[in-house]
Order: C-alpha cells, then structure tokens, then sequence
C-alpha cells in the first residue's frame, strides 16, 4: 500500500507565499491592469489548470493531492478576479477596437468562434452546461457519497489497525499513520464536497459577468462613444466573449480534475495506466469491436476508409495483446530437477524425527503465503508475531516449523503444538475477508464463514469489493491476515503450554548477565527449575506477562525457604506483581470498577476452601459461574474491563471454576490490589434479586 508521505518542513518564503499570493488576486480586482499583463496572467491561469489536470492524472490515491480543494478555491478565485480586472478594461477601452483587452481575449473571440457572437456565445453557453450541469454535479455527488461512506467505514478500518497493531503485524508509528490517513480521507471527501460549490457559483458567476458586458458595453459604446449599435456589437459582444471562453476553458479543465480526483478506485497504478490495462487489456473485447468496425465498413454508403483502418488497428491490437499474455502465462522454461539420491535402506537415529514445538501445516494452495521463494507475506509476519510476543509476553516462543500437508483441503491450514493440532481454519485464496465487528449494515455477496480467531460472522468476497465493505463497517483483511491473526490468538491462548524447560533455562540465562547473583542465589539452591517453571506457567495460564523475571526471583528467593508448594509461591509472586497486574488489567486509572462476593457467600467459600476445585458443590459452583458470567458479559458490552476481587485464598479455586464460564473475567486477590487504587463495586455475585 502506498504511504501518504509526511510534508516536508516549510522554508521561509513557502510560508509567505499563500498570503501575498491572495493578496495579489484581491488586488487585481481593485487595480487597473495594463493589457499585456491581462495576457500574462490569462497566459498563466491556463497554465495552472493544465498544471492541475495532470498532477490529478499521475496520483493513484486521493490523499496525495490533499491540497485539491485549497486549490481549487484558489483557481477559482484568480479566474474571477481576471474576469472582474479585464471587465474593467473591456468597458472602458472597447470602443478603441477589439484588442482593446489585449492578445489573449482577442484571440478567443475572433479565432476560436471565427468572429461570429452567435457562434461565441453557442459555445460558451456549452462550455458552461458541461461544466456546471454535468462535470461539477457528478464530482459533488461522488464526493458527497465518499464521504459519507468514509465515515460510516471510520470504525470498521480502526478496528482493523488495532487488530494489526495487537497481532504485531505493524508498530506504533504505522498504527498511527494510518489512524491519521483514515481522519484525513474523510476529511478530504467532505472539503471536496463543499469545494463543489466553488466551481458551480464561478459557472453562475461568468454567466453574469458575460450578461454585464454585453449589455454594459453596448450601452457605453452607443451611448457614450457614439459608436453605431452594429460596431458596438461588434466590439463589446465579442470582447466579452473572449473574455469569457477565456476564463471558462480553465475553469472546465479545472472540474475534469476535480473529477478525476474523487472518481479514483484504489489502485497502485496512475490514471492513465489503469485505463489502459483495463480498457485495453480484454483482446476479446478488442476483436469483436473490429468485427463490428468491418462490417460497418462493407456497407454501401459508408466512409469505407474510416471504418476498415480502425478494424485494422482494433484486430491488429487484439492479436498483439494476446500473444502477449500467452507469453507472460508460459514464463520461463522449466528445467528438470536432479535425480533424488538412492536412500539408505538401513535405519538410523536420524530417522527418529523429534516433534516440532509449534507447527504450520498448510494446504497446497496455501503454499505461496508460506514460500521463502516467493517472499511470502505469511512468513513475514509470523517472524514478526514471534517478536512481538517476545516483547509482550516476556519470553521467546519455540520457532515455527512450517510444512505443506497432503493430507489438508487445500486451502485449509492447521496449528500444532507439540504434534497435536490446536486450532484449524479455511482460507480461499484470492479473496478477502470481511468481518463483521457487530455494527455492520447490510449483507454482503460471497462466501459466509466466520472468523477462525474469534468466532465473528464474516464473508469471503472478491478484492473488487473490499472498499465497499469497508465502508458499511466491514474489518475487510486479506488471506495472510487472517492465519496471522490466528496464529497470534494461538500463541497467546497457549503461552503457558509454550514455556519449556528449555524456554525458562533460556529466561534464567538472560537475566543472569545483569543479575548473576540472583540467579545462582535461587536455582537451584532454593528451588529447582522445574517449580520456577510451573509457576511461569501459572502466571501465563493468568494472562500475567513474565516480563518483569527480577521481580519474580526476587520474590522466589524471600518465599522459598519456608515453602516449596508452586501454588503458595505463585500467590506470593501475584501480590509481589499486584501494580503491574492491576496497571495490565485497567490501566493508568484510579478508580477501577470490580465485582465482588457476597460476604455470607464469601464466608462459605472460606470454610470450604481447599486446593481442589471439586471441594465446591457443584450446584453451588453452577450458580456462582452462572452469574459471573452474566455480569462479566454485561460489563464487557459497556466496553468496561470485567474483574473479580475476592479474598487471597479463594482467588486459584475461584479462577479455575470460572476460566471456562468466563474467560473474559480476570479474577484479582486482596493483596494484589495497590493501596493507591479505589475500588467501585458494580456487581455482587451471589446477592439475591
């Protein structure tokens, strides 16, 4: 995708140029202007718009000519001020001739409607039709929908950079970039939609200035000049119909920018490029244009010339173009791979293939998202899913060994974990994936699914109708997007079945170079590794990061003289961790909204507590689950963090009993909460109705 580039810093004299350039157009229509500046600046003025017409041709994205609408307001404003500056002179030297108002206006009105005012005034009554009623009303209309739907889709593409940035797809700086690009699309399309107005006043405006002249220069020739009434129409009529094809020419030039701007369709190529392959690029529809063409031709009466040389040209291009294409389909000649070597019959310690950690198998239509040949885009961003955990979690995960399988529908994929498959999805190569968010209007044509990483209705649909979906709050992703994503749910779900012993040796490796005493300090004098590990792997199963290790020791190091039980280390470690953990669940807020036990149901929880889930009744356990699931799912559709606050010993029994019913729940002991946090009571669970 092409990036809007970030503006260069203005210089002095940039920054001083917008105002006296105003000022200068403000002027000209106070101050009288000799003739051969009338033709300088008429001279220019048609410049600029040719200027503008092909800056629009070579953008591909609307945003790279942002300033269009500045522009447009700017053009419009100098076109007026000719308009009123050669006025001025036309009425008040018309009478001396028709170069009265310089070379430029003469030129337009003798030259290009030789001489005749009907003709003039046919063709500028024209001109103005086309621009007004039918160039400038289509732009405004496609401007004023886009930005429409621009807005409408705001939520939808936000939501998809946030899930790009959570799924390490992208950092920080782009995340912001294109938050900034999305405000700005909107932005531009609804300053278009006014700017649209601009150029339908200047169309009503040369009108009235073409009335005003006519009219006023027949009343000063005749009655001021005493000239006769046929040599002021002569004079004035054509004057100000120069003056005014002068003015509106641009002005049409202007609005086919205008046009071409906002009637853009993303692509990577220019305007004129994308005509071309696409008008052009159909040799079927090239050779049935000079059928037709021929046969025209044939017929009596016809201009034979005309219609055979261009059925020539047509079946001559058509040939052209197909041979094209079927040379770029053959592509290079293939050259046979080498005899495989003859394998060992005898079996070997080699042969013993150890399971792969955490795998990818893909489906053989899935092969080029995963081809180091081809740069594949899913490879890419599984490296970067990796390092993203990494930063986020606090340790490395295994390397992802990715393979083809025979054995998958081929464009199904499958995530391993130790040889065991743990999530499966479906991807249809080619198309895109639009899913909806929850507050999607309308129902699009294609293929319904739902989103293998979490679950939401979506629909498979062509690359064509992606903007579209867009912008009735689609999150529209592509193939490598969706097993990316995937990936990252998976990685996160499983961190703790991902911490080996390996993984924790490597942890107690790294912070042994800043902290080497710690570490001989605690493994494996105090504890071994394998109670380090398994409450890494408690607080992973949490949703805690292991990030803060020094913290973690630390606090093993206090703790594992007086007991070696990996669950009573573990709630040491979460109160040692409360701000953090309390700072990853709410964040930098005060006050933050819990739910809370009753105090008669908290009491039998207590005296019934054991390390075992099944101490709890089940009728018991059923309803506490029941509601906290309720409250939790009512706190999550406010867009507020579910937690529940219960004393120390119930939070591991409680945790396991509601990691089922509500996994959106985090569940917080006493000790864990800061001093410096306020807590407000949303809900109780267990209260009667």
């Amino acid at each position: 995708m092409n990036a809007v580039a970030a503006p260069a810093p203005a210089r002095p004299w940039q920054a001083l140029a917008a105002p006296l350039v105003i000022v200068m157009i403000l002027a000209m229509m106070i101050l009288p202007l000799p003739k051969f500046l009338l033709d300088l600046l008429f001279t220019f003025n048609i410049a600029l718009a040719m200027v503008v017409l092909l800056s629009s041709l070579h953008t591909t994205r609307p945003l790279e000519f942002a300033a269009f609408p500045t522009v447009l307001l700017l053009t419009t404003l100098l076109r007026l001020s000719l308009n009123v500056a050669s006025t001025r002179v036309v009425l008040m030297h018309g009478h001396s001739g028709p170069d009265a108002a310089g070379k430029v206006i003469e030129a337009f009105g003798h030259f290009l409607v030789g001489g005749n005012f009907a003709v003039g005034l046919v063709v500028f009554t024209i001109l103005t039709v086309i621009n007004f009623v039918v160039i400038t009303k289509g732009a405004g209309r496609i401007a004023e929908v886009a930005a429409r739907f621009a807005l409408d889709a705001m939520p939808g593409k936000q939501m998809a950079i946030d899930a790009d940035l959570n799924a390490g797809l992208i950092g920080e700086a782009e995340a912001r970039r294109r938050r900034s690009e999305v405000g700005q699309e909107a932005e531009f399309y609804g300053a278009m939609d006014g700017a649209s107005k601009f150029v339908r006043g200047d169309a009503i405006a040369g009108i009235l200035i073409l009335v005003v002249n006519i009219l006023g220069g027949l009343a000063i020739g005749v009655i001021e000049h005493k000239l006769s009434f046929s040599q002021a129409v002569s004079n004035y009529v054509l004057l100000a119909i120069g003056d005014g094809l002068v003015a509106q020419i641009p002005a049409l030039v202007i609005s086919t920018a205008a046009g071409l701007v906002v009637s853009r369709v993303g692509s990577e190529q220019a305007v004129g490029g994308q005509i071309i392959s696409q008008l052009f690029g159909s040799p079927q529809a090239l050779a049935i244009t000079a059928g037709v063409l021929a046969l025209l031709g044939f017929i009596p009466g016809m201009p034979h010339v005309a219609f055979l040389t261009l059925a020539a040209v047509a079946g001559g291009l058509a040939r052209w173009i197909s041979l094209d294409r079927r040379a770029r389909e053959a592509g290079p000649v293939a050259v046979p791979a080498p005899a495989p070597a003859p394998e060992s019959q005898e079996a070997t310690w080699d042969d013993v293939a150890p399971l792969d950690a955490l795998g990818l198998e893909v489906g053989f239509r899935l092969v080029p998202l995963v081809d180091r040949a081809q740069d594949a885009e899913l490879l890419k961003r599984v490296k970067a899913i990796r390092k993203r955990f990494a930063q986020d979690v606090g340790f490395l995960p295994p390397p992802v060994h990715i393979r083809d399988n025979l054995e998958l529908r081929p464009g199904a994929y499958r995530i391993t974990l130790r040889g065991v498959p743990v999530a499966e999805g479906e991807l249809l190569p080619g198309q895109c994936l639009a899913i909806n968010p929850g507050r999607a209007s309308g129902a699009l044509h294609g293929t319904p699914t739902r989103d293998p990483a979490f679950g939401l209705p979506a629909t498979w649909i062509d690359p064509a109708a992606r903007e579209g979906a867009q912008m009735q709050g689609y999150t529209v992703v592509d193939c490598a997007s969706v097993a990316a994503t995937h990936f990252n749910h998976v990685l996160q779900s499983n961190a703790a079945r991902l911490l080996g012993r390996q993984e924790t040796q490597g942890l107690l490796d790294h912070l042994a170079k800043s902290s080497p005493r710690l570490v001989e300090d605690l493994v494996p004098k105090l504890v071994p590794l394998s109670t380090v590990q398994r409450v890494l792997q408690n607080l992973l199963d949490d949703g805690i990061p292991v990030r803060d290790l020094r913290t973690i020791l630390e606090t093993l190091t206090e703790h594992a003289p007086r007991t070696q039980d990996a669950g009573e280390l573990t709630a040491a470690v979460r109160a040692a961790l409360g701000p953090a953990i309390v700072q990853h669940v709410f964040g930098p807020v005060p006050e933050i909204g819990v739910l809370v036990l009753e105090p008669d149901l908290e009491r039998v929880l207590l005296q019934s507590a054991t390390a075992a889930e099944s101490a709890l009744e089940p009728g018991l356990a059923e309803g506490i689950a029941r509601q906290a699931a309720e409250a939790a799912s009512r706190r999550e559709a406010l867009g507020e963090t579910a937690a529940l606050v219960v004393p120390d010993r119930l939070r591991p029994v409680l945790a396991r009993l509601l990691r089922r019913a509500a996994p959106q729940l985090k569940v917080l002991g006493h000790a864990e909460i800061p001093d410096s946090k306020t807590l407000r009571v949303h809900a109780v669970i267990g209260a009667r109705p």
